[in-house]
C-alpha cells in the first residue's frame, strides 16, 4: 500500500498517537542516536498511521542540519550519472532527506578543482557526501572534505579503501567472468578498449581480465587500446582493433557506450557483429538493449550501490570505515557468439 501523507498533522498529533512525550517523537525523527528500538517502532508507526511528513526547515533548525546529501560527480556517463541520482534519490526520499546534484568540472590541476568545491561546498547546505569515482580516489578532495569537516561515503573508490565508508563491486572477478565467456565461445584473437588510466576500477577491470586470460593457459593474442567511457572514444579505439592485420574476433569495451562505439565502428567498415567480431560491454545500461544486437554485458549494481552509500552516510551512530559489496551479474544476450 502507497503512504499517503498529511501535511497537516503535526508532531503533536504524532506524539498523542503513540502515546510518548514531544520530545520522544523529535529524537527519532531527528534520528538522534540512543532510541530504543522500542521506541522507535512505536514513533514510526505513529508516523505511518497518521501520513505525518516532517517539516525540513523546523527538523534543520532544531538539529542543526540541512537535512539534504551532496551527490558529487565527475563522470562523463550520462547511464552512470542517470542510475547514480536514481538510487542516491531513493534512498534519501526514503530518509526525508533532500538530494543536491553537483558537478565538478574534471580538471587535471587542484587549483582548478578547488574553487569548484568551496562554491559547492562552502555554505555547508548539506549534511554529507557522495562521491563518485574518479573524485572518489582524489587524496586533495578528500583533504579538503575533511578539513571543511562533512562526513562522506565513496562509491567503488581505489584509494585507501580505509579512509571512509565505502561501496563496491568486484570488478576483478566480474571482467575475469568477461575473459572465461569469450574463451568458452572459442576467441584466441582478443581485443579490449580500457577506460581512463586516471580511473582506478578501470585498471581493476583491465587486471581482472588479462589475468584471468593468462590463468587458462591457452595462447591467446591479446590487442588493447583506451578509451574514456564515452560513445565516441569507443568508435576510435574500435576502428584501431579491428583495422589490425590480426583482427580479433573478440572484443571486451570497459563501459556499455564504449562497446556501442566499438559495435559502431565495426558496421562502419562492413562487418557483422557478432559473426564477424563479438563485443561485450560492463555496465548493463539503457544502450546495452537501444543497440542492435542487443549487448551481453556485465551488469554493475550502480544503483544499489548508490542507495546503500546514501544509507551508510545516514546511519549516523554507525561510524565504523567499512566497505559494502554488491554483487553483480553477466548478462549473456545476442553480441556475442561463437568464434567463427
Amino acid at each position: 500500500m502507497n503512504q499517503v501523507f498529511d501535511a497537516r498533522v503535526t508532531m503533536a498529533d504524532v506524539a498523542k498517537e503513540a502515546g510518548v512525550s514531544l520530545k520522544s517523537v523529535s529524537r527519532v525523527v531527528n534520528g538522534e542516536a540512543h532510541v530504543s528500538a522500542f521506541l522507535r517502532e512505536k514513533v514510526e508507526a505513529a508516523v505511518a498511521q497518521l501520513g505525518y511528513v516532517p517539516h525540513m526547515a523546523a527538523r534543520s533548525l532544531a538539529g542543526n542540519r540541512a537535512f539534504a546529501i551532496c551527490l558529487l560527480f565527475d563522470n562523463p556517463s550520462p547511464n552512470y550519472k542517470m542510475k547514480i541520482q536514481t538510487g542516491c534519490y531513493k534512498a534519501c526520499w526514503e530518509a526525508g532527506y533532500q538530494l543536491r546534484i553537483e558537478e565538478v568540472e574534471p580538471v587535471s590541476l587542484w587549483e582548478d578543482m578547488k574553487p569548484q568545491l568551496v562554491a559547492i561546498l562552502g555554505n555547508r547546505h548539506c549534511d554529507g557526501l557522495i562521491l563518485t569515482p574518479p573524485l572518489a580516489d582524489n587524496p586533495q578532495v578528500l583533504d579538503f572534505i575533511e578539513t571543511v569537516g562533512l562526513p562522506y561515503v565513496r562509491i567503488a573508490p581505489m584509494l585507501d579503501p580505509n579512509r571512509s565508508k565505502a561501496v563496491e563491486m568486484d570488478d576483478y572477478a566480474a571482467a575475469g567472468d568477461v575473459a572465461r565467456l569469450l574463451v568458452a565461445k572459442g576467441h584466441r584473437q582478443i581485443g579490449m578498449v580500457n577506460g581512463p588510466e586516471d580511473h582506478g576500477r578501470s585498471e581493476v577491470r583491465r587486471k581482472g581480465f588479462l589475468e584471468t586470460l593468462q590463468s587458462l593457459g591457452t595462447d591467446f593474442h591479446v590487442t588493447e587500446e583506451f578509451g574514456d567511457f564515452t560513445f565516441v572514444s569507443g568508435i576510435t579505439a574500435g576502428k584501431s582493433l579491428l583495422n589490425r592485420a590480426e583482427r580479433p574476433t573478440g572484443i571486451f569495451a570497459a563501459s556499455d557506450d564504449m562497446a556501442a562505439g566499438v559495435m559502431n565502428a565495426a558496421q562502419q567498415m562492413g562487418l557483422n557483429v557478432p559473426d564477424d567480431v563479438s563485443v561485450c560491454g560492463y555496465d548493463d545500461g539503457i544502450i546495452a538493449m537501444t543497440v542492435w544486437p542487443y549487448l551481453t554485458t556485465i551488469q554493475q549494481p550502480i544503483t544499489d550501490m548508490a542507495e546503500n552509500a546514501v544509507r551508510m552516510l545516514l546511519d549516523w551512530s554507525d561510524t565504523a570505515k567499512v566497505t559494502k559489496q554488491i554483487g553483480y551479474q553477466l548478462i549473456e544476450r545476442d553480441s556475442v557468439t561463437a568464434a567463427g
